[in-house]
């Protein structure tokens, strides 16, 4: 298993590897009479087990044939740019996910961070069921009932006065691109060379797109695609000196910052950085852009990421977990930058369906119920003290870090061979940073007996770091 990084495949999974290397404690998918008591997260009976289930103490690596025929069409039929664990996801509930084998699997990493509600939720499940036998689709040529309501419900519950709607995280940063760009252009009507650059911080990630990924740090996904778009800069995350340098130079249209890192390493801004980046852009006349594709919508104990800093934004941007699953984005804007956007400026086919919208206006329910984001933020701070206590000794662990359910473990080595033992072990985690650093961001609903589960699989598979590295 390895980080959203190395899902930039060095090549496709053969499948004569099907047989390497062994692993233990892989558990079956349990039995239908059992399933109900397997986790406070199955809110809704789980799918049948497979019928052909794999044997008590199976090695996790010898797949069915079932599961290579898989793997072998993957890589037939796939261009190949993920470097795909050696597992077949084939259904889920709840805080579970189990594959073709029938193997059960304790999910640590929500797709990601997506599924905040974890797999199966039943209320998502009823609300697609109704709302895909009414309309799934329609142009933004017309108006939809869901779409508003769902730009109204982000609208009241946030800084912002206007909203638009993308497919993901990458679209939504594209926007905010464009959107910063022609906010310039019309706030200096008298120069043909608006403010036009950017800023962006070490070990950020903002997509994979032109313009999203010239304002991702790491050389690993701009190189091989240059020249990207051009008028990107980059300073020390939480240098602020550094970063009123440049910003002062007049010629920004914005600065895109994530208020807490996920694909970076699990990085928490402090209140004075993001105060004073706040201060600068005003002086500056930059736009101010809060990247929270993976921090924002309750995975920080808080609705939003920036509200723990009483720090708003001109513009941010959101996707992952905001439909629980289905593909959606959404750019959350001040009014002075939506007065700069005109009719055709900027525009979407699938962005805001009646289906998306719809769903996520289903998972604002649930996480703005009261006391979800304060149970958020509880089990986030009970689970970073039980890794400090569990793993506390070994020497190749140097940090447990993070808010609320998004958690890192920084290593002083590559992650990989303790990803690879959880996963062999039942539990699905993944990497981040440089490939050092263990992160966990499981579904908001997860027990705290699940939490705990985590731990001891994190620690009792900690002695695979010492074979790799012997």
């Amino acid at each position: 298993m390895n980080s959203l990084q190395s899902f930039l495949a060095v090549a496709p999974v053969a499948a004569s590897a099907a047989g390497a290397g062994a692993g233990s404690g892989v558990r079956l998918a349990p039995s239908s009479s059992r399933r109900a008591r397997i986790s406070a997260c199955l809110a809704t009976p789980p799918p049948p087990p497979p019928t052909a289930a794999a044997p008590a103490g199976a090695a996790r690596r010898e797949l069915s044939a079932a599961s290579l025929a898989v793997v072998e069409d993957e890589a037939r039929y796939l261009v190949g740019t993920y470097n795909r664990s050696r597992v077949v996801i084939d259904g889920g509930r709840g805080c579970k996910l189990y594959d073709l084998d029938g193997r059960e699997y304790l999910d640590m990493a929500s797709g990601i961070a997506v599924t905040a509600l974890g797999h199966g939720d039943p209320d998502v499940t009823a609300t697609l069921a109704r709302q895909s036998a009414t309309l799934i689709h329609a142009s933004n040529v017309q108006y939809t009932r869901p779409q508003v309501a769902l730009a109204k419900r982000l609208v009241e519950a946030s800084f912002a006065d206007r909203a638009f709607f993308a497919n993901s995280g990458t679209e939504a940063n594209e926007a905010a691109i464009k959107f910063s760009r022609k906010f310039q252009r019309v706030a200096h009507p008298d120069t043909d060379a608006p403010p036009a650059e950017f800023l962006a911080f070490s070990n950020c990630f903002h997509g994979r797109t032109m313009g999203s990924v010239a304002l991702t740090s790491k050389s690993q996904y701009r190189e091989p695609f240059a020249p990207v778009m051009p008028g990107g800069a980059f300073v020390e995350y939480g240098n602020l000196q550094e970063a009123k340098k440049v910003i002062q130079s007049g010629k920004l249209a914005a600065v895109f910052v994530e208020p807490v890192q996920g694909e970076g390493g699990i990085h928490s801004a402090t209140q004075e950085f993001l105060q004073g980046l706040r201060e600068v852009c005003d002086e500056a006349g930059a736009l101010l852009v809060f990247d929270e594709v993976q921090c924002g919508l309750g995975r920080t104990g808080y609705l939003w990421a920036h509200e723990a800093y009483g720090v708003a934004p001109d513009i941010m941007t959101l996707a992952k977990p905001l439909a629980n699953g289905l593909p959606i984005g959404a750019v959350l804007v001040k009014e002075k930058v939506a007065a700069a956007i005109s009719y055709g400026d900027h525009g979407t086919t699938f962005g805001g369906n009646p289906l998306v919208c719809q769903a996520a206006l289903t998972v604002l329910d649930k996480i703005q119920k009261p006391g979800f984001l304060a149970e958020v933020s509880k089990k986030g701070e009970n689970f970073k003290q039980l890794l400090r206590t569990k793993l506390s000794g070994n020497p190749h662990v140097k940090e447990v870090r993070g808010v609320g359910l998004i958690v890192g473990i920084e290593l002083d080595v590559p992650a990989g061979p303790l990803v690879d033992a959880c996963l062999d072990a039942g539990v699905i985690v993944l990497t981040a940073g440089k490939g050092n650093v263990v992160r966990l961001v499981p579904p908001l609903i997860i027990s705290e007996k699940e939490l705990e589960q985590a731990a001891d699989v994190i620690r009792d598979c900690l002695p695979a770091l010492d074979v790799a590295t012997s």
